[in-house]
């Protein structure tokens, strides 16, 4: 039998920091900020800019800047970020509001299956393999994320967007409500269960609370910009920030420092939320400048989605359960 602490995903200390750490941040931030509001400037830098943007180019170190892995996939190394721009361009010409529907749907997909993964890696981890613990574990992660999205689709529109307002299209209200009901039971069932076996995998119970409660609190309980943004971010980002620097540095492959590491990928946040923000959005020239980029949008836009679609598409192939079983 697999001891509890050999359970944990990288170690007890920095599981507890990392899932239970960034959901107490996220829940903290939610008390004491505009809950009704937009999110105010330094909302935007910490989430989107610090974690969000830059969690995704934390992939490129376990991808494109390790050699071993490079040679090992030149293929899908190649094509993924040549594809990506093929089809936000096609996308984009077909009509603007198309390719942020698309791009919305694809994040929120990644999303769910990465709190799906987070729960695969933990039985992973305890070396879970029964077949009605993976139903109950598989079926109630992916009910935290699906319900407050389901019930976000039936009850728009909302005074927050994933990306733009309208990218989500509307349900009817009453599934949410035929719906929630089943979202209380499995929870219920899940959590019962768990109790029932002494909470054997306390890092995926965790993960579960976490996700479950963020979720709901960010999309149901508050209706604003800032709650959505602090109670989605910071449990998305921060968590696979750890899992990319510890997954390289036990390999060996990992070739600086964790503040080195950090500044790398926050400079790369930086220039990529600088060209967007000069190319479209043009918000925040107090942070970027006031520079212009000038009749490049149509081609601008589908290549800066370039790095966040690659890194759906690359997590799908590089994280695998047999990385993290015990046998």
């Amino acid at each position: 039998m697999i001891g509890r602490e050999s359970s944990w995903l990288f170690s007890r200390r920095l599981d507890l920091l990392v899932f239970g750490g960034s959901a107490l941040m996220s829940l903290a931030l939610l008390a004491i900020g505009p809950r009704h509001g937009e999110a105010p400037e330094w909302a935007w830098i910490a989430g989107v800019l610090l974690v969000d943007v830059a969690h995704v180019w934390s992939t490129t170190f376990r991808t494109y800047f390790d050699r071993a892995e490079l040679r090992a996939r030149p293929l899908l190394y190649t094509i993924t970020p040549l594809a990506a721009f093929a089809i936000a361009l096609a996308l984009y010409e077909t009509g603007t509001m198309l390719f942020w529907r698309c791009l919305a749907y694809l994040a929120v997909f990644h999303f769910v299956r990465q709190q799906y993964g987070w729960v695969a890696l933990y039985r992973a981890r305890a070396g879970e393999r029964d077949a009605i613990g993976y139903w109950i574990d598989t079926i109630t992660i992916y009910a935290t994320t699906l319900y407050p999205l389901l019930w976000w689709h039936a009850h728009l529109p909302r005074r927050f967007a994933w990306f733009l307002a309208n990218d989500f299209a509307a349900i009817p209200s009453m599934l949410a409500t035929i719906a929630a009901p089943l979202y209380w039971l499995i929870l219920a069932t899940y959590f019962a269960r768990s109790i029932a076996r002494g909470f054997p995998n306390p890092g995926k119970d965790l993960v579960v609370a976490t996700t479950a409660i963020c979720w709901y609190a960010g999309i149901i309980v508050f209706d604003s910009d800032y709650a959505f943004l602090v109670t989605n971010v910071f449990i998305h980002g921060i968590p696979y920030l750890a899992l990319v620097y510890t997954y390289q540095r036990d390999r060996g492959r990992m070739f600086v420092g964790p503040l080195v590491f950090l500044a790398i990928i926050w400079l790369f946040a930086f220039a990529e939320e600088g060209l967007w923000d000069r190319a479209l959005w043009n918000e925040r020239a107090w942070l970027f400048g006031a520079w212009s980029i000038a009749n490049a949008e149509r081609w601008l836009v589908p290549l800066l989605a370039v790095p966040q679609i690659a890194h759906y598409v690359l997590d799908g192939f590089i994280w695998r359960r047999r990385h993290f079983d015990r046998k």
